[in-house]
């Protein structure tokens, strides 16, 4: 017999109880849906809708059907979603007290209670992955972060900076991922218990005292809102998907760095795989899948708004099909932000390439004269005319004379010579913020707290 089936003569056909069934995707909520129900029969007990014998009786059922799930109990599909098997179950071991349970309560109001439950949780296991990873880049600079590289626009050589200062400027976005789920968990940690169906309830309950059980910070005020509303889904989606274009980003590097072309870094053989066919191979495969999964999570956002951006004021089974999207988006994103934590984790960096006169360090030159009191346009064109100089001589910066840059602009001195350091060149970038070594120790100390 199913809960609704007063009105209706006959059940749904065996088709339609296949195509509506939701069970698979609900039996990952099992445990959110048994705290849901301990907190509104705890609730309707002190009210008095409830006598305290009715509810004890009704939590020790609960706690069986606990059990039963633990132990692997698979509901019949028949059943229809993990409300209607948890309500069947009690129904087993404790008789017709289990129709007691659904007092002033709907499936919608449970569903979204449950989904809040669920994926506080999982923002929660979220800042906690994305906390470890943001770790493990900065231990990264912390052992390796003073290996010189070029920093890149375009794809192209722009100016030496150090690793660290590279690796930093992940670790921030990561960072702003955190303040992000920390934003979005507090929407989430709404209390909709005791909305009912989406008009409230006629009964003395207590939606506070429910809220508070289930260390909510509140309830949602408009019982209509509290049942219909996605978009706090949407928004979680929204920060999975920021979040994984973070990742995929780092993921595209940490393919490009660890090919022969770059040869900066090797990833550990723990995040990598061989070839069927070529035993050279050391394919990096854990950071091409972190790219790879960054569509679903795209895709899983995308399905969210689709499906509620047209949907009438209150619930509709349209909103059944939130929780694959969610769960998928959520899962992926967590599983990503671990496995980028193991490849930093486990990595060796092998170091850049020589910089030693290198066309990078043209800026120099440019800043030299512009600190000489010459404009930045026309040192910027004077800098350019001798990289063209060099270009056409085959030359590289290093091998130019002091009369070759005083043939360019008589501002130049014997000092620019030095400035043709790469290294010297990195570390004169003191601005907040810079590439300098004591402005990577300063963020360091910021990402960790110091």
């Amino acid at each position: 017999m199913a809960l609704w089936d007063g009105r209706f003569e006959g059940g749904p056909s065996a088709e339609m109880q296949a195509f509506s069934e939701s069970l698979d995707t609900d039996m990952l909520m099992w445990r959110e849906d048994i705290a849901g129900s301990m907190a509104h029969v705890t609730m309707l007990g002190e009210v008095g809708l409830l006598t305290a014998e009715e509810a004890a009786t009704i939590r020790d059922g609960l706690s069986k059907v606990e059990k039963d799930l633990e132990a692997g109990w698979q509901p019949d599909i028949a059943l229809e979603d993990i409300h209607m098997a948890v309500e069947t179950k009690l129904g087993e071991h404790i008789g017709a007290l289990a129709g007691k349970l659904h007092t002033a309560r709907s499936r919608n109001d449970q569903v979204a209670t449950d989904v809040r439950l669920w994926l506080r949780t999982r923002l929660d296991i979220l800042d906690e992955s994305l906390a470890r990873l943001v770790g493990a880049i900065c231990d990264r600079v912390e052992a390796d972060g003073r290996t010189l590289v070029p920093g890149f626009t375009h794809l192209q050589r722009g100016q030496p900076i150090w690793l660290g200062h590279h690796l930093l400027a992940h670790a921030w976005s990561l960072h702003r991922d955190r303040e992000r789920v920390a934003d979005v968990r507090r929407r989430v940690n709404r209390s909709p218990l005791g909305a009912a169906a989406m008009a409230g309830t006629p009964h003395p309950i207590d939606r506070a005292r429910s809220a508070e059980l289930l260390s909510f910070e509140g309830v949602a005020e408009n019982a209509m809102d509290a049942v219909a509303a996605r978009d706090h889904l949407i928004e979680a989606a929204s920060v999975a998907t920021i979040c994984m274009v973070h990742l995929s980003r780092i993921a595209e590097e940490l393919v490009l760095w660890s090919s022969r072309e770059f040869d900066w870094i090797r990833l550990g053989e723990a995040w990598s795989t061989g070839s069927s066919i070529m035993p050279q191979k050391r394919n990096p495969d854990a950071p091409e899948l972190v790219r790879g999964k960054s569509g679903r999570v795209v895709g899983a956002l995308n399905a969210l708004i689709t499906m509620t951006k047209g949907l009438p004021m209150a619930y509709n089974r349209d909103l059944q099909e939130d929780r694959s999207a969610l769960f998928d988006a959520m899962h992926t994103t967590i599983a990503c932000v671990r496995v980028t934590a193991g490849c930093f984790e486990s990595m060796t960096i092998k170091g850049g390439p020589d910089l030693t006169g290198d066309f990078a360090l043209t800026t120099e030159l440019a800043d030299f004269l512009a600190g000489q009191g010459v404009p930045f346009r026309e040192a910027h064109h004077v800098a350019g005319g001798l990289v063209k100089l060099c270009e056409d001589s085959g030359q590289t910066l290093a091998e130019l004379s002091l009369a070759d840059l005083q043939a360019a602009h008589p501002a130049f001195t014997a000092e620019a010579l030095s400035w043709l350091d790469p290294e010297a060149a990195v570390e004169r970038r003191t601005s907040r913020g810079g590439t300098a070594w004591v402005e990577v120790k300063r963020q360091l100390g910021m990402l960790r707290g110091d």
